[in-house]
């Protein structure tokens, strides 16, 4: 140690950080600094004291280890693993932040003449440090570059978090080994099975439904991860490709609602809603004074047929251009199309219909509600609006 005074080197420094230790009172702050030495003392035992310098902080400790940087990964992980074997039943629960950074630091003596270091290497260590969540291990981009050369397994332990800025606007690189939330997850889970345990009724209940909802959102953060751990192997040419389709998927879906939202505008005047007659039809009146007969709407009462909302409501509309009739659907929040007893599509997306002139059954499905059907006639070249909303 003495060789190496006053030098600049470049070595590993493990910082860690108590999580609001200083709320804590006297003696919860005691018990956590004992059961954080102890869990610190057992990760260093095996690096030689002369490889080691040691810096008390109060809240944590800092550790430059100025031998092998594998040891500064062997140490984060073995305090990370005292933790987790700790679980939650101590009062109160220690979290630890810690971070790793390979970086210069300065060796010179404190104010009692015992071995320090100062220098930016300690300094990114602690901001590193401070960008990681409770349980979590996050290291430099230079930390990573060294220690994942030696070896795949070194390699596949960590995935890459992105770009952190700290308060004086520099920009970190930092890799996580281990998820962000794992620790709090274990503990919330340990807290969850024990008011299982030790609740009966209504707070028995609550308590099942979190276990399932948290074990939901578990899972969904494993889709997630499996789904970035994808995009970061991927090539230049496929990350493009991923991009692009996402990008698709997006502007498909902003176009579906803009196109929804202005299908809201009145119907235009020749799509009249009337009544299709169940009786004989009047005479028509005499050539000299033609009386058109009056377009009104006349809704049957609706009734429930197995599962099906049905609205007897029966459209007729004027001829207008000729051609193929034309089925404008607005549907709320979505619903199955089925023309005849044949799906169309599912709409939204799905806009339009063209439609031959005749008679046509029209079906609207949600797996939520009953099912809406009209029936519909049309003439060549018609125009109608389909607006159903499911409530």
């Amino acid at each position: 140690m003495e060789q190496r005074g006053n030098k600049t080197i470049v070595c590993s420094v493990f910082f860690l950080d108590i999580v609001e230790y200083s709320k804590k009172s006297v003696s919860g702050q005691i018990s956590l600094k004992e059961r954080f030495n102890a869990f610190l003392s057992i990760a260093i035992r095996d690096v030689p004291v002369a490889d080691r310098i040691i810096l008390d902080t109060g809240d944590g400790a800092a550790i430059s280890f100025l031998g092998d940087i594998e040891d500064a990964l062997q140490a984060a992980l073995s305090v990370r693993s005292s933790l987790l074997g700790e679980g939650v039943r101590m009062d109160p629960p220690l979290l630890v932040r810690m971070g790793i950074n390979l970086g210069p630091v300065r060796l010179v003596k404190d104010i009692n003449g015992q071995p320090n270091i100062v220098g930016d290497g300690i300094n990114v260590a602690q901001r590193v440090m401070g960008f990681a969540d409770p349980g979590q291990i996050l290291v430099s981009r230079s930390y990573y570059d060294a220690v994942s050369r030696l070896s795949q397994e070194y390699a596949g332990m960590f995935h890459y978090q992105g770009s952190r800025t700290d308060k004086h606007v520099r920009e970190h690189e930092v890799y996580a080994i281990g998820y962000p939330g794992d620790f709090t997850t274990t503990q919330r889970s340990v807290e969850i099975e024990e008011e299982i345990e030790h609740t009966h009724g209504v707070k028995r209940i609550v308590a099942l439904s979190k276990r399932y909802w948290y074990e939901f959102l578990r899972q969904a953060s494993g889709y997630e991860r499996h789904a970035v751990a994808i995009f970061n192997r991927a090539s230049k040419q496929q990350r493009a490709a991923i991009i692009g389709v996402a990008a698709l998927v997006l502007a498909t879906s902003v176009l579906a609602v803009y196109k929804l939202a202005h299908r809201s505008e009145p119907e235009p005047a020749n799509a009249v809603v009337a009544a299709v007659p169940q009786t004989e039809p009047a005479k028509p009146a005499p050539p000299a004074a033609p009386a058109p007969a009056p377009k009104v709407e006349t809704p049957a009462p609706e009734k429930k047929i197995q599962g099906v909302k049905e609205s007897a409501r029966i459209r007729t509309l004027e001829d207008t251009t000729g051609g193929p009739a034309v089925i404008s659907l607005a549907i709320l929040p979505w619903g199955e199309i089925y023309l005849d007893g044949k799906k169309q599509g599912v709409s939204p997306p799905l806009m339009e219909l063209q439609v031959v002139a005749g008679k046509h059954t029209l079906e609207i499905r949600n797996s939520t509600f009953p099912a809406h059907k009209e029936v519909i006639w049309v003439k060549p070249g018609a125009n109608i609006k389909i607006r159903h909303s499911f409530k």
